[in-house]
């Protein structure tokens, strides 16, 4: 399935849609998502991300490394490669959605909608790609698991907040299985919706949390970023130089090879211009670009080729930063099959369009090859645009079981949007038997994830892998 493929559940009534998700648990039984257990023998974590590195920007992989290295959690988040080969060695339901590929806690998030409302949503594609829903929902169980073992939660409260999860996920999923197809798309986590969901049941300081989260987001916008990252000199606006984490093109090239690569990124715009609708095109037009820098984001992405423009609209008081993102392959392709899309900016592209309630207005992709004469794949958004994101190191167990439920309750609105919410729900049942696996699971791969922290640390000591903690 894809999402120019998607599944044809027209010709199926509701009722032989429940049969298939049922049908599903001889394939899989529920309990089966319990097991956690590979020969240490055939697992080697530090050869795939060191395969990874390979197309990376060689500067900037002693970076990841040592950002993967500082926690089990930041190790768990930019291991996504290695929890996906981990998932295939296992039987798995064939009940496909359109897969985030790395949902863990801190890849959802809160962002502005054209209609200038926050909103909670899913907000990383990079692995995005067609596959089976369980996938996607133990990679954001087990990062639940981490995360609380991070906060130091007791065994009682870890389960509580994974159960809940959980719950939460089949909860709504049974609420969109009940639903018309239009409405699944229509729905959304807006303040209101998160009120009327959890607003009862949160406590004062859960609460008080959650709206200071939502009041900083909706200062981190374009205005934020033009007094944080740039200067003016000479008279124009400039990208700060602030190594390795921003770096202004000229730094990074000479004179000639910048101002080819700004021409390369001329011609890209041109390109990335026609993945746009009409309008958007008519709005882009209205801003000049000004600068370029390379900019380091993230864990998991660090070294893959990340880029920030700046244009100016009416002024300098009407800045525009488009984030130009390197997409490669999702670490879900090799086991979930080759993407239906030539270009994996739009595989990125078209995969968020379909999970997201609303997506950036200026979210578009294109091709470029750089001075290296290598070929690259990019996808581009507005760099902020409003967010907000979890701060997990100062979340209460109660506040963490709230997030998490968001997250399922989101991740099932994404997957209902693109999969079989009914056939799933019928999976699922009343989700106790999941719940029961899952939470046994992520016990087990949290164990597993900190063995792999340890090999990654140990490496580094040892001086087989470079790392650079500065970032």
């Amino acid at each position: 399935m894809s999402p120019s493929q998607p599944l044809n559940r027209a010709h199926l009534t509701p009722s032989d849609r429940k049969l298939l998700g049922r049908s599903a648990r001889t394939r899989v039984p529920r309990g089966a998502h319990a097991t956690w257990h590979l020969d240490p023998a055939d697992r080697n974590p530090l050869a795939i991300l060191q395969l990874q590195a390979l197309t990376r920007e060689p500067s900037l992989v002693p970076i990841r490394y040592g950002r993967m290295a500082a926690t089990p959690f930041t190790f768990y988040r930019g291991a996504a490669a290695v929890m996906a080969a981990d998932l295939a060695e296992f039987p798995h339901t064939g009940l496909e959605v359109q897969l985030c590929g790395d949902a863990h806690l801190l890849n959802f998030g809160g962002f502005g909608s054209p209609e200038r409302e926050l909103i909670f949503d899913v907000n990383d594609f990079d692995e995005t790609t067609p596959g089976p829903f369980e996938w996607d929902l133990k990679r954001l169980v087990v990062s639940l698991e981490v995360a609380a073992r991070s906060r130091g939660c007791s065994d009682a409260e870890r389960s509580s907040v994974l159960a809940q999860a959980v719950h939460q996920y089949t909860v709504a999923m049974g609420e969109f299985a009940g639903m018309c197809t239009l409405d699944i798309w229509y729905s959304k986590l807006d303040r209101d919706a998160l009120a009327a969901r959890w607003g009862a049941k949160a406590s004062a300081d859960a609460l008080k949390s959650l709206r200071r989260s939502a009041a900083k987001a909706e200062t981190k916008d374009r205005l934020k970023a033009l007094s944080q990252l740039t200067h003016v000199v000479d008279g124009e606006l400039r990208f700060r130089d602030d190594p390795p984490l921003l770096v202004p093109i000229e730094a990074l090239f000479s004179e000639s090879d910048a101002w080819d690569v700004e021409d390369m990124l001329r011609t890209a715009l041109r390109s990335y211009r026609r993945t746009l609708a009409g309008d958007k095109r008519h709005l882009l037009s209205n801003y000049r670009y000004v600068h370029l820098a390379r900019k380091v984001v993230g864990v998991g992405s660090v070294g893959t080729r990340c880029w920030v423009a700046l244009f100016i609209g009416r002024d300098e008081q009407d800045p525009l930063f488009l984030q130009v993102k390197q997409a490669e392959a999702s670490v879900l392709e090799p086991f979930a099959g080759a993407s239906t899309f030539a270009n994996h900016g739009q595989r990125v592209v078209e995969g968020q369009r379909l999970m997201q309630a609303a997506s950036d207005v200026l979210l578009g992709w294109q091709r470029t090859t750089g001075v290296d004469g290598v070929t690259r794949d990019f996808y581009m958004r507005q760099l902020w645009d409003w967010k907000a994101s979890a701060d997990v190191d100062r979340m209460s167990g109660e506040l963490l079981g709230i997030y998490g439920q968001m997250c399922a309750w989101t991740l099932a609105r994404a997957h209902a949007r693109s999969g079989d919410p009914i056939a799933i729900a019928a999976y699922l049942g009343s989700g106790k038997a999941m719940g029961t696996a899952l939470t046994e699971y992520a016990g087990g791969y949290a164990d597993q994830n900190e063995r792999d922290h340890r090999t990654l640390t140990d490496a580094i000591a040892s001086g087989v892998i470079a790392a650079d903690t500065s970032g």
